[in-house]
Order: structure tokens, then C-alpha cells, then sequence
């Protein structure tokens, strides 16, 4: 007789099995794309949109598997290898095909459409390269806040970026070839951002203050509202605090490497450290800006 698996031997396939779904859901939002071909715009802009939400749940199962393998203690090589092919496929190839497909096919820039997707789809498998040949190896652990350039599904949601502003903003405009040069700078600039050196903070080393759990709470709430009835303006507004945040992330990153005393810190540590080391620096910033204000004063110059 065959050895029955115990539950927690079942449960250690679900990470695979969602890495595996994200990977259908990626390729699916591609074939929703290629359905759209040739198709009434009321057609079109519903295929499209279905395809961008199937890369958000694969975005979402792609943050999900990790972690859930940890939990179940089911981390693998193999698993690892899995889920870097399904980065690979839902944040390389799939927004490629997605952004070919909807802006360039047809036009008379499909070749200049087509090097550009190109372009991207290989950045964002070189990103990965790089991201797991320094997976292992040894760097401060500052290093641990930060990626090397932009991540993956970050760049995913920048190369659907102009798809976004096109169902948002619809006209004859998307149809000129101002436009397909303006989406293929645009997807030139977000493969070069993917293949950087450029610091991007990752999300959770953001510390939430205790008293501030129910107002973002409320926040989220609000954010998934958003989401649901305007989805495309989400798309942007997300990518546009992105792009703001990289000079924060490069200052901070800058800072980090000039003071190896606050290395092992935890990261809200480290920005009470920031800020007492500026305040010692800077001891009468505050009074002289408060007294003025008080007094009324204004720079020279009215500035």
C-alpha cells in the first residue's frame, strides 16, 4: 500500500499551485488581448481591462506563494525556480504582448512596437538573473530595504501604464504616431529602469505607527473602492507615486552607506537615528523657523 499523505504534506504543494495559477492567469490576460484583434472598440476596451485585472491576480498570488511556502516551511529550489519563470511570464512576456497588441498592432509603428515589447520582455529576464545570482550573497543588511532597480511587478504595472491612460482617456489621439513613439519612449524608460542600479524601497520595510492601523485601514478600504470603479486612474496614480519615490529611496539608500553604525537597526531605528543626527546638525533650524513665523518674516525678496 501506498503511504497516505498527512494534511500538512498536502498543504505543502499550495505555494507551487499558486505560482502555477498565477502563470494562467498571466498567459490568459495575453489570449483575452489577441481575442481582441480586429473587434468593435466596446469589445476591445472589455477584453482589455479583464487582461489587466488577470495580471493583478497574478501580481497578488506572486506575493502570496513565497510567503506562504515559508509559513508551511515548503521553501524549494525547485520552488524558487518556478516562481522566478512565472515573474518571468506574467511581468515579462505577458505585459509585452499586452501593450503590443492594444497600442502598436496594425499601426504603421508595429516594428518599432514590437523591438520595444522586446526590449522590455528581456529586461525584466535580465532583472531576474540578477535578482537571484545575488539572492545569496553577502551585503549589509541595509541592502535587505531596497531593490536593485525596479521589481518586476512593479514594472509590469508601469508598461501598462499607457493601456491605462488609453481606456481612461480615449480619442483619435492613441491612433497617431506621436503617440506610439510617446508609448514607446515610455516602455524604453521603464525596461531601463528595470535593468538599473537605481534603489526602489520595498513595501514592507515602511513601519505603520500603532495609532495609525485604523486610519489605513480605512484608507485601504477606500483604495479597493477606488480600484473597483476607477481602475485605470488607480493604474496611474500607483505608477506616478512609484516614479515619486525613487528620489526618496536614493537618498535614503545614500544615507544608509555613509553611516554603517545604524546597519543592523531595524528600519524605524534607523529614521530616529536620521533625524537626530539632522537635528544635532541643524540645532537652530527650528527655533529660527518658528520665530519667524511667529514674527511674521518673509526671506528676501518676498521668497
Amino acid at each position: 500500500m501506498k503511504p497516505r499523505l498527512k494534511p500538512q504534506d498536502g498543504l505543502r504543494i499550495l505555494p507551487s499551485a499558486m505560482t502555477v495559477a498565477a502563470i494562467c492567469f498571466g498567459l490568459s490576460a495575453v489570449k483575452l488581448c489577441v481575442d481582441a484583434i480586429n473587434r468593435d472598440q466596446a469589445f476591445q476596451e472589455s477584453r482589455y481591462t479583464v487582461a489587466m485585472a488577470f495580471l493583478a491576480v497574478a501580481a497578488i498570488l506572486d506575493a502570496l506563494d513565497g510567503r506562504a511556502a515559508r509559513m508551511l516551511n515548503a521553501t524549494s529550489k525547485m520552488g524558487e525556480e518556478i516562481d522566478s519563470l512565472a515573474d518571468a511570464v506574467n511581468f515579462g512576456v505577458a505585459p509585452a504582448f499586452i501593450v503590443y497588441l492594444a497600442i502598436f498592432n496594425g499601426t504603421g509603428l508595429a516594428q518599432v512596437g514590437w523591438v520595444v515589447a522586446l526590449l522590455y520582455a528581456v529586461c525584466i529576464v535580465l532583472r531576474l538573473a540578477r535578482f537571484n545570482a545575488r539572492l545569496h550573497g553577502d551585503k549589509p543588511a541595509y541592502e535587505q530595504q531596497f531593490f536593485t532597480g525596479m521589481p518586476a511587478p512593479a514594472g509590469a504595472i508601469g508598461a501598462i501604464g499607457p493601456l491605462a491612460a488609453k481606456l481612461q482617456f480615449p480619442g483619435h489621439w492613441w491612433a497617431s504616431p506621436t503617440a506610439q513613439w510617446v508609448v514607446a519612449g515610455w516602455m524604453i524608460g521603464v525596461s531601463l529602469l528595470v535593468v538599473s542600479a537605481i534603489p526602489m524601497r520595498k513595501i514592507h520595510t515602511f513601519a505603520v505607527p500603532r495609532q495609525m492601523a485604523v486610519p489605513l485601514l480605512a484608507l485601504l478600504a477606500l483604495f479597493i473602492a477606488a480600484a473597483i470603479q476607477y481602475g485605470y486612474l488607480v493604474i496611474l496614480l500607483i505608477i506616478a507615486a512609484y516614479v515619486i519615490h525613487i528620489p526618496f529611496a536614493v537618498r535614503s539608500r545614500a544615507w544608509l552607506a555613509e553611516h554603517p553604525e545604524v546597519w543592523d537597526d531595524k528600519p524605524k531605528q534607523q529614521r530616529q537615528a536620521r533625524r537626530a543626527i539632522r537635528r544635532a546638525q541643524h540645532p537652530n533650524r527650528r527655533v529660527v523657523r518658528r520665530s519667524a513665523g511667529r514674527l511674521g518674516l518673509r526671506r528676501p525678496g518676498g521668497q
